[in-house]
This record gives C-alpha cells, sequence and structure tokens, in this order.
C-alpha cells in the first residue's frame, strides 16, 4: 500500500492534481486526499482550486458537479460507474412534470442529483445549507427533489413554505430506524445522538444533534461527552476517530452504502495514470446546471 500512496503522490505533482475524497470514502482514501469533507465544502474547494486536474473520489454526481464548477479543467471520476441511487431517482424529466403540476413553485434540489437534474433546478442545496437555501426563496411552494427526508426537514424548519416533495430517498439513510437507535442508547445511555437530515423523521426526533457531517465531527470535537451515536454511513467513522481521539463511536450496522467505497488506491493510481475517465458533459447541459450550482456555493 506504501508504493501506492508514493505513487499517487508522484502522479499528482506530475499532473497538477488535487484529490477530493467524500467522508464516506474508504479510510485509505481519505488518508491520501488534499480535502476530505461533505458535499458543500468539497463544491467549494473544486470551485476555487487552481489545480489543473480534479480527481473526485465520491459517486459521480459530485464529480460531475466539480465539472459544472470548472468546466475548463480536467475532472476525473476514478470509478466511473460509482452512481448514488438516488440521484438515479428522480431525472430531468420528472423536474419538468413536477414544474407542469405546480406552475409557480420555485425548484430547490439536493445536490446529491445527476448534472441533467441539477440543469432543471432553480437552486441546489447540501445538507450543510438546506435550511437557509429554502427560507431564501421568495417562492412560498418549494418543489424539492430528490430527497423526501431531507425536505421534510427543511420543511418543518420552515414553516411558512409549503414544501411539495418528491419520493426519493438515500437508501443507507432510510435502512436507519428508530428502534436501531433506542437499541444503541440501551447500550450507550450516556452517548449523544448525531443524526443527519436524510434520515426518517422518527431518527431525526432521536437526535441531541441534527447535521451534516461536517457538522457531526465539529459537534463531536466540541463536546465534552466521550460516546457518540452517529446516524449516519459508517465511513464516517475513520475520520470522527482521527480528529475525537478518546471518543467512542457507535453506529446502526446497516449504515454502509458499497458505492461510496468503490473508490480505492489502486483505482486512483490508474486513473492518474491514464487521465482517464475524464467527466464530459454537454454544454447546454453544464451552462443551465451552472447558476443553481454556483447559488449553492454562495448560501453557506
Amino acid at each position: 500500500m506504501e508504493n501506492l500512496r508514493e505513487r499517487i503522490s508522484s502522479l499528482k505533482k506530475k499532473r497538477n492534481a488535487i484529490i477530493l475524497a467524500h467522508n464516506y470514502t474508504l479510510p485509505e482514501v481519505q488518508d491520501i486526499a488534499d480535502l476530505v469533507g461533505d458535499s458543500l465544502g468539497l463544491s467549494l474547494e473544486a470551485a476555487k482550486t487552481d489545480a489543473d486536474v480534479i480527481v473526485f473520489c465520491g459517486v459521480t454526481f459530485m464529480a460531475e458537479t466539480a465539472k459544472i464548477l470548472n468546466p475548463s479543467k480536467i475532472v476525473i471520476s476514478p470509478e466511473p460507474d460509482a452512481h448514488c441511487a438516488m440521484a438515479g431517482m428522480c431525472g430531468p424529466e420528472d423536474i419538468k412534470e413536477m414544474r407542469r403540476r405546480n406552475p409557480g413553485a420555485a425548484v430547490v434540489g439536493y445536490v446529491n442529483s445527476t448534472a441533467a437534474s441539477k440543469a432543471e433546478m432553480d437552486v441546489c442545496c447540501t445538507s450543510s445549507n438546506v435550511l437557509d437555501v429554502v427560507s431564501s426563496m421568495e417562492e412560498q411552494d418549494i418543489i424539492f427533489v430528490p430527497d423526501s427526508n431531507l425536505g421534510a426537514y427543511a420543511g418543518s424548519r420552515a414553516p411558512s413554505k409549503n414544501m411539495i416533495l418528491w419520493k426519493g430517498f438515500c437508501p443507507i439513510h432510510q435502512s436507519i430506524t428508530a428502534e436501531m437507535i433506542d437499541d444503541l442508547k440501551r447500550e450507550h445511555p450516556d452517548a449523544l445522538v448525531l443524526v443527519h437530515p436524510e434520515c426518517r423523521s422518527q431518527v431525526i426526533e432521536k437526535a441531541d444533534v441534527i447535521g451534516s457531517t461536517e457538522m457531526m465531527i465539529r459537534s463531536a470535537r466540541e463536546s465534552d461527552s466521550k460516546g457518540f451515536i452517529v446516524a449516519t454511513e459508517l465511513g464516517m467513522k475513520h475520520r470522527l476517530m482521527k480528529e475525537c481521539p478518546g471518543k467512542s463511536f457507535y453506529f446502526p450496522d446497516v449504515a454502509l452504502c458499497g458505492v461510496m467505497k468503490m473508490t480505492t488506491l489502486n483505482s486512483i493510481v490508474r486513473c492518474l495514470e491514464t487521465m482517464s475517465p475524464q467527466v464530459s458533459l454537454p454544454a447546454d447541459i453544464s451552462e443551465r446546471a451552472y447558476n443553481p450550482v454556483k447559488r449553492m456555493t454562495e448560501i453557506k
């Protein structure tokens, strides 16, 4: 593995590349990345990088977002088949139909969407800024796609808005139940409960802290508590343990996303050697998706 790390370091310098990795990727991928973070943090970094090449370790919509923000740069997705299931639940034609059924409504779309779907949105959001984005909309009627759980959470915090929800979801967060949290709480009664807002409302109700992966990390780091029940994908445990030494983290066993684990050190070496597969988007899609994505990066 050390040889792979050295090879990545050498290739990265040769290509003037930056490696971005999501919090859910494999530990060894996180360890060689220039930045590890959530969707908003990685999008912000992608928007301002001076690198010629962006290697995006995660799922394909993340690499597409980086390409939208950097149309002149080379963006590489090491595993082009690492497609987010939720992103596949709502396509551009679905959004157009929602608009036809709800004239005058604004479309707010979770960043966990394809580039083609982003092109049909008014503004994107992440789990970090969803409440700010929804609250900032002038329209009272908000079509929210594709994640019904995140949309319902935003609506519960913005009662003046009429949330029209697409019935998509993250299969990983959807698999976490309130009973699982209760079981972990019985085993660890003093642990604080950190919940991602992609979870079901019944799970969110159990939370001491609700927020994005970055908020979870910040809360765990700053808290006096020594134990945390974490309702999100298991890949988070690696970074939490690195940044919060001496603390313990307990995850529901079901919260494992195989797609997020597809990227490996080998696939990163391969893509830097071959400079492929590069993300390529139709010009009209990239141009129309730019404004909703750019607005997302400006609402923090």
